[in-house]
């Protein structure tokens, strides 16, 4: 039986009572639909549709996609007062306010504030991300990111991790929370992904991923982040699918390669190491079912009741939900969801909705309160963040300071994400990077980009003096005194390893300028850039593609602000060249 009264529920008798006397009062049908969570995007809020949904399959829990602050609002309160039992509302807030609808706030990514000195940056990360999801009727937080950044090739936590030290990681995940509950004390928050990323190079999303650590050394590197946030009354754990093969073999002795599960999926890593060895007494919810570290190693009929049987309380998304729903109920018919596996979820679900006092109170916000996303003291944060974070990763060649009286000429390469032979036109960071410099000083000449070129010149552009505006290298070099090259790149669940992506032609972008002029690196998003860029000789992570950022970062090119952030090891992307 689930100890409600116990760590991290702390329930009162009469919220026992409710507890009890709700499970009492549901069908099967509205028990099973309380462990799953929903994803509705917002194109439009029918009311009515979702009232359906809500009688249809009596969903515990929602996470929307899409919607400006307004329509999210909107569509968050009436899925809370059409829901006969409170709804948990999740959202993902890894950089702050960001997360919850366009007009939000991006303080700072987990690895800015892990280079910063102090704990202030990831606690204004939680205070922000709080403060504008609550707005929003959100009471469940999908962070902190507990994973450790570990390996540099590793791009999904890159920028999403605190860092490769369990001690750092663990002191700004507390500071991350901390500021959670001060802007929001009934809001839920879920350290992920369990049992850890940013071991393996490989995205969950995309393949199974593994953590590879013995399980000593897990113990003393992951192990120590979860134990610790446990000891402090975590709420909720998000297992991911990630497996970790040392700690199945630990507690399975014998067990086959091909019997290994992602964490999702593995009742010796959910119910051994971390309800037993870890003691956490909280809710389980998984990762997204619909990644292929979990659909790529199991059927989906199996899966579901698998999960659950594993240890997870909630499933998060389902594909078909009729069908999600008839796999649950096929498992519980076979005995692969025992009773009490069943019971246990539904304590522990309906607990956590008691804890954060939803059976009294379901806090549902109101149009005024929507002044707070992207408010003046908000980005006030995301200044301080810049200016403390932004780290000058290695200047070898003693560049910095720039002086714009003596730099006049400025050759600015901005890199994007996607193919860059016409990702330029209009860019707003391409802009927003060009007229900071500008007002620092500098005359800025924009590198033309294909789709510019063949605007001006046609489809096949071949001449070096037509693509550039200069016929020699000498020609160049008296024409610009610095070249900054701007790296804007971020993927997210579309390939494995993200790394930079040229324009075609070798003799446009690509760095052949570096022994000519002064050139300065600048990442505005990952960390690892080096390691595509090894040959540039001055290099600053800046973190992110903001106003705040690209402002702070300019006066700290300039001399006007000293660079405050220490890169960690892994943005040398184990090279020696890297560092020269």
């Amino acid at each position: 039986m689930v100890d409600l009264k116990a760590k991290p529920f702390y329930l009162t008798d009469e919220q026992i009572a409710w507890v009890e006397d709700t499970i009492a009062s549901m069908t099967l049908d509205e028990k099973l639909g309380q462990l799953f969570i929903l994803m509705k995007a917002i194109p439009g809020v029918n009311e009515d549709e979702i009232r359906l949904t809500l009688n249809t399959w009596h969903q515990g829990g929602l996470r929307w996609q899409g919607g400006d602050k307004a329509t999210a609002q909107y569509q968050n309160r009436v899925y809370q007062e059409n829901s006969r039992i409170p709804l948990l509302i999740a959202a993902n807030c890894d950089d702050g306010g960001s997360g919850v609808c366009p007009q939000g706030t991006f303080v700072a990514t987990a690895a800015e504030a892990g280079a910063s000195e102090t704990t202030e940056t990831a606690y204004h990360i939680g205070y922000v991300a709080g403060r504008e999801a609550a707005a929003l009727g959100v009471n469940w937080m999908f962070n902190p990111v507990a994973d450790l950044y570990r390996n540099w090739r590793n791009t999904i936590v890159n920028t999403r991790s605190f860092g490769a030290d369990p001690d750092k990681v663990l002191e700004r995940c507390r500071a991350y929370i901390r500021g959670i509950k001060d802007a929001a004390p009934y809001m839920a928050c879920t350290a992920k992904h369990f049992p850890g990323d940013g071991q393996d190079e490989l995205d969950p999303h995309l393949s199974l991923a593994h953590n590879d650590l013995g399980f000593e050394e897990w113990m003393a590197t992951y192990g120590k982040v979860y134990r610790g946030l446990i000891d402090d009354g975590l709420e909720a754990i998000m297992p991911g699918q990630i497996s970790l093969p040392a700690a199945s073999r630990y507690y399975r002795p014998g067990i086959k390669d091909e019997e290994i599960m992602p964490a999702t999926l593995s009742p010796e890593l959910l119910r051994d190491l971390l309800r037993g060895e870890l003691g956490f007494n909280g809710v389980l919810v998984s990762d997204a079912s619909h990644m292929i570290g979990m659909s790529g190693v199991m059927k989906r009929s199996e899966a579901v009741p698998k999960c659950f049987a594993a240890g997870c309380d909630m499933f998060l998304f389902a594909n078909d939900m009729a069908e999600d729903i008839e796999f649950l109920k096929q498992g519980i018919a076979d005995g692969i969801v025992t009773e009490e596996c069943l019971s246990d979820a539904l304590h522990r679900v309906l607990g956590l909705k008691a804890h954060l006092g939803l059976n009294e109170n379901r806090r549902i916000p109101e149009e005024a309160d929507l002044e707070v996303i992207g408010c003046e003291k908000h980005h006030m944060y995301a200044g301080q963040a810049a200016d403390e974070g932004i780290t000058l990763v290695k200047d070898t060649r003693h560049l910095l300071p720039i002086d714009p009286a003596t730099h006049k000429n400025a050759f600015l390469i901005y890199v994007q994400t996607t193919p860059n032979s016409k990702a330029y036109q209009g860019d707003p960071v391409r802009t927003m990077v060009t007229e900071a410099l500008e007002k620092a000083g500098f005359n800025v000449t924009q590198c033309p980009n294909f789709y510019d070129l063949e605007v001006k010149n046609g489809p096949s552009p071949r001449n070096m003096g037509i693509m550039m505006g200069h016929s020699s290298r000498k020609e160049f070099i008296e024409k610009y005194d610095v070249v900054f090259v701007v790296v804007n790149v971020k993927g997210y669940a579309q390939q494995n390893n993200v790394r930079l992506i040229w324009s075609c032609n070798h003799s446009i972008e690509m760095p052949w300028y570096t022994e000519e002029v002064p050139t300065v690196g600048i990442s505005l998003n990952y960390t690892n850039h080096l390691v595509d860029l090894a040959y540039l000789h001055t290099f600053i992570n800046a973190y992110g593609p903001t106003k705040e950022h690209v402002e702070a970062l300019v006066d700290k090119l300039t001399g006007k602000s000293p660079f405050k952030g220490t890169a960690e090891d892994t943005v040398f992307c184990g090279r020696w060249d890297t560092r020269l």
